[in-house]
């Protein structure tokens, strides 16, 4: 049995000059490299890195694709986070890593170098503003009243930081999944004997869940202007939240001015907590629609067999490589298409309903109304990179794909019935349109508005008839 961990030997002697290093062993071998010749991690294991190490290392240094240039101060923060990996007995997403990892991707900015920044008074005066205002707009064209009882300007951290709950709830049911085939993966007469293999495996798995979604939460933090740009309720209920610093990329080459802008976007943070703070059983039916769906989901076991077969100490960037790609599959069955249509609809119908009202709220009032509303409806329907990365990792795209369709709905069925009857049917999900009728709007609407009058007359003649029968007995008497 080798003397060191892991099979990894200690570097022979650091020298002052990485370049005098690099001559020594240009092949990145020796006791450096574990005896092997090479990286005994790969060439990007566990898929992160140190923030703020410095180098890119390569094959000429053991721990550099992970753990930057082997100083101590850096050494010792990589093991210590290669120890947490490892250490992790929580749930099936490490959320601490998760956390971390979004903060420190919120800390290194965006693509285009904007860095994050604490939101100043101006801003949040700005903020509340438009949103007083928005407010006021949407008494005018909703039955819903207000949703938001305060309105806060976030910085990208502290979007990461409220917003994280609301992550746990839409991915842990989907890691869990992924948790469990971890295990079954193995042969049964092996899982007795391979405790300790499946209890590091989950470790690792958790880990590497919570390193992929905490970059993909920390690259949504970058493009967000507010609590509801996915159609979910990610934010505390009853905050109405904007991001500055985001709002202000957004419109930087839009040729809009900045407070149209502002308010627009404040138009529709407002609009979705009115629908959420008053219609009771959305949120839940939201989320328990991700839920159904992340039951249906199979995992692609021969994916996860490849890496399980190949996974050994030195090698544990095989399961992430199989996380990156994929590897979830929807079940072809009633339930799961069921469960898709029914997530599916229920997003539309809330973006289309926000969408109308906004539109209705907007139009006479801000001169780029249009522009805007088309601008962020092909936002909504193409998604960006962080949308797209939660998409691989819980199989799901949280893209109302008829948005378009069921802003139509909402527009005719404010024509038909008014104010109130659209908003009546949120009184019950039962009472929502569904796939099939987004297809055809108008027959729903018109459908709809006879089935009702038909009910009240029905209503109303039974009502009479126990009237009458009532007299008639008395009578009798």
């Amino acid at each position: 049995m080798s003397d060191t961990p892991f099979g990894f030997g200690l570097p022979p002697e650091e020298p002052e000059s990485g370049d005098e290093g690099k001559k020594k062993d240009p092949a990145g071998g020796g006791q450096g490299s574990g005896g092997q010749g090479g990286n005994p991690f790969g060439a990007n294991p566990f898929g992160f890195g140190v923030p703020g190490m410095g180098g890119q290392g390569g094959a000429d240094n053991p721990f550099a694709a992970m753990f930057g240039n082997l100083n101590p101060q850096d050494l010792g923060a990589a093991f210590q986070q290669l120890g947490q990996m490892l250490s992790y007995e929580g749930g099936p997403v490490n959320w601490d890593m998760a956390k971390q990892i979004a903060r420190q991707v919120v800390a290194q900015g965006t693509a285009d170098g904007t860095k994050d920044a604490s939101v100043g008074p101006a801003e949040k005066a700005a903020v509340e503003e438009a949103v007083r205002l928005a407010d006021l707009w949407l008494d005018q064209v909703t039955s819903l009243p207000s949703g938001a009882g305060t309105a806060v300007a976030w910085s990208r951290a502290e979007w990461v930081e409220a917003t994280l709950p609301a992550w746990k709830q839409l991915v842990d049911p989907v890691a869990e999944r992924v948790g469990a085939a971890m295990g079954d993966v193995l042969p049964e007469e092996m899982q007795a004997m391979a405790g300790p293999l499946i209890g590091m495996m989950r470790s690792m798995g958790g880990a590497m869940f919570g390193q992929q979604i905490g970059q993909a939460v920390g690259v949504l933090a970058g493009e967000v202007v507010g609590s509801t740009d996915v159609g979910l309720p990610l934010g505390p209920a009853g905050k109405a939240a904007l991001l500055p610093l985001n709002i202000e990329a957004f419109g930087k080459d839009l040729g809009v001015p900045a407070d149209e802008v502002r308010l627009y976007l404040a138009l529709r943070e407002a609009a979705h907590q009115r629908l959420f703070a008053h219609v009771p059983w959305l949120r839940s039916h939201l989320f328990g629609a991700v839920e159904g769906y992340a039951r249906g989901i199979k995992v692609d076991t021969s994916k996860l067999e490849e890496a399980v077969g190949q996974l050994d100490p030195t090698h544990p960037e095989q399961l992430q490589e199989a996380l990156q790609q994929g590897m979830f599959q929807p079940e072809d069955t009633p339930e799961q298409k069921a469960a898709l249509a029914r997530l599916e609809t229920a997003l539309a119908l809330v973006e289309g309903w926000v969408d109308a009202v906004v539109h209705e709220a907007a139009k006479s009032r801000l001169t780029s109304a249009d522009a805007l509303r088309e601008t962020l409806r092909r936002r909504r329907a193409t998604g960006g990179p962080a949308e797209q990365t939660f998409a691989t990792l819980i199989g799901l795209e949280l893209r109302p794909r008829r948005l378009r369709d069921a802003a139509r709905l909402w527009a005719s069925l404010t024509d038909a019935r008014g104010v109130d009857g659209r908003d009546g049917l949120w009184e019950h999900p039962d009472m929502l349109p569904t796939a099939t009728d987004l297809d055809d709007p108008d027959g729903f609407v018109h459908r709809e508005h006879m089935d009702f009058s038909e009910l009240d007359k029905m209503l109303g003649e039974a009502a009479k008839g126990d009237s009458d029968g009532s007299r008639d007995g008395d009578d009798e008497k």
